[in-house]
């Protein structure tokens, strides 16, 4: 959850004095109604918005640091903590832990990206007129349709333990998604179908998939 800036604290206790409510606001900012309320009541314990003393280690990067930090990370989102840990400007070197503290503040956590095949603005286009052209198909057209495809799974790859800094829901944000190509090592080629009224049984191909072999698959 991203942590209230001076300017904004001042801002949102200006707005609570006008009469605001603080759910309003805690959605407003994308914090809990929790950290309003706490907010408020500290500012009418001390009649100050600002951090009070703190017992402890003091943080290690400023606000500017902070929101360079998140910034590396939104503009390009297969960075590597280490990398922005050096890249961070000041004189005091951090470390790449505090890296991932400060994303983690700002709700960006380090997630398995999304693994989709290469496909073009020609391969998009089609998809979309293709869907606008069936959008209007009644049920029963669909029960006499086959869906079909067939799949390569590699037995040798990379185990692929990259990492993604995104927000919440953004799993197939473009930037966020690792486009791969399907090659690499020996494989097993599957191929199966589906309907409205059932499924075929899983197949292994041998060879090659044309026309014909896909043709005896059905058969």
């Amino acid at each position: 959850m991203p942590r209230l800036g001076f300017e904004q604290r001042n801002i949102i206790i200006g707005r609570l004095q006008a009469g605001e409510s603080q759910n309003f606001l805690a959605n407003l900012y994308n914090v809990s109604q929790s950290t309003i309320s706490r907010l408020w009541n500290s500012f009418l314990q001390s009649g100050s918005t600002s951090d009070r003393q703190r017992q402890g280690r003091p943080r290690v990067t400023s606000a500017a640091q902070d929101h360079f930090i998140q910034l590396c990370h939104l503009r390009n989102r297969f960075s590597t903590a280490t990398s922005t840990a050096s890249a961070v400007p000041g004189n005091l070197r951090i470390s790449d832990q505090t890296v991932r503290n400060r994303l983690r503040e700002a709700g960006i956590r380090a997630r398995r990206p999304v693994r989709a095949v290469v496909l073009t603005q020609r391969h998009r286009q089609n998809r979309l007129q293709w869907c606008q052209a069936h959008n209007i198909w009644p049920q029963q057209h669909w029960r006499n349709v086959w869906f079909s495809d067939e799949s390569r799974f590699l037995l040798h790859r990379a185990d692929g333990r990259s990492r993604v800094y995104r927000r919440r829901n953004e799993s197939f944000a473009p930037n966020c998604v690792q486009q791969v190509d399907r090659f690499g090592g020996g494989s097993v080629m599957m191929w199966a179908a589906i309907s409205y009224t059932g499924r075929t049984a899983l197949v292994h191909v041998q060879g090659r998939l044309t026309a014909q072999s896909y043709r005896d698959q059905i058969l």
